[in-house]
């Protein structure tokens, strides 16, 4: 609760206070005043709490930066149904936002697009050079769990930040999950996705160079689960955030390392049949996008 919320809250207990003090000790006059200064209080104290409410930014909208064109192109049409049901005069405005949201899905689709394309030019790159240390099978780390078991995908994320707090902390890093759910079950091995999110974790905080944030949004459509980790730093230019799952690959921004986190946690992702590509806009940080089916 913010000290103006607290304000609030205490002036408004003791004009309510005063108000019974006055029904016994004063005239109706004075009742009437603090009873109004009362109520002025709670109308304060309910907006802050409005205003702050407005202000958070849940699992919905961060789910919205994944890009997945089906559930962005449902989510705009009902929210154009519903502005043309609530307000008519403002149909042509809304239809130039609904264009423009349009346009933005057709610019993702073409980057996804682009992305798929870079992973098959890789993909056949590597087969020609027979390396096979590069191999998806080679680079997943050993699992002796039962391969029918499922795992509450966030429960696991959420050990990998508890074991990267501290030093997530000394680098002014604030890693933090966000979820609409409880618990989301996925057919995988617990010790292979905690080392996928420790592998992309521990990459911001070596790579963020300055105090800032993680966010790690989780959430499920339909059959699928779809991860989010988001940070706050420089990112890379589009020409180096493109290799950033290739082996031993490092940026301009290199830091000592084998840089094999980011092409391992690759390899856990498509052994379990799900997808995995970066977006950095320029001076908007770091994006890891991971789709990864429920069974």
């Amino acid at each position: 609760m913010k000290g103006s919320q607290k304000l609030a809250i205490i002036a408004a207990s003791l004009f309510y206070v005063l108000t019974i003090l006055a029904g016994f000790t004063m005239s109706l006059p004075y009742v009437l005043v603090f009873f109004v200064l009362f109520t002025l209080c709670m109308v304060a104290f309910a907006y802050m709490c409005y205003a702050m409410h407005n202000d958070y930014t849940g699992a919905e909208h961060l789910q919205q930066e994944i890009g997945m064109l089906k559930a962005e192109k449902e989510q705009v049409r009902a929210d154009g149904e519903r502005a043309i049901e609530e307000k008519n005069s403002d149909i042509r405005r809304m239809q130039t936002q609904i264009d423009d949201l349009v346009a933005k899905l057709d610019t993702t689709e073409a980057a996804l697009k682009a992305v798929e394309e870079q992973q098959v030019r890789d993909a056949e790159a590597a087969e020609k050079t027979g390396s096979a240390d590069a191999s998806i099978e080679g680079l997943l780390p050993p699992d002796d769990e039962d391969p029918a078991t499922t795992v509450d995908i966030i429960d696991v994320a959420r050990r990998a930040i508890a074991e990267l707090q501290d030093s997530a902390r000394a680098a002014g890093l604030r890693v933090n999950i966000s979820t609409a759910s409880d618990k989301l079950m996925v057919h995988a091995g617990a010790k292979r996705l905690l080392i996928m999110f420790r592998n992309i974790i521990d990459n911001s905080i070596k790579y963020m160079q300055t105090e800032g944030t993680l966010v790690v949004t989780i959430s499920a459509i339909e059959d699928d689960i779809f991860i989010v980790l988001k940070d706050t730093g420089k990112g890379l230019p589009e020409n180096e955030t493109k290799h950033i799952f290739e082996l031993n690959y490092q940026g301009s921004n290199r830091i000592s390392g084998n840089g094999l986190g980011l092409t391992q946690a690759k390899a856990i992702v498509e052994h379990y049949g799900g997808t995995i590509y970066a977006r950095s806009p320029e001076g908007s940080g770091m994006g890891i996008y991971i789709q990864l089916p429920t069974s």
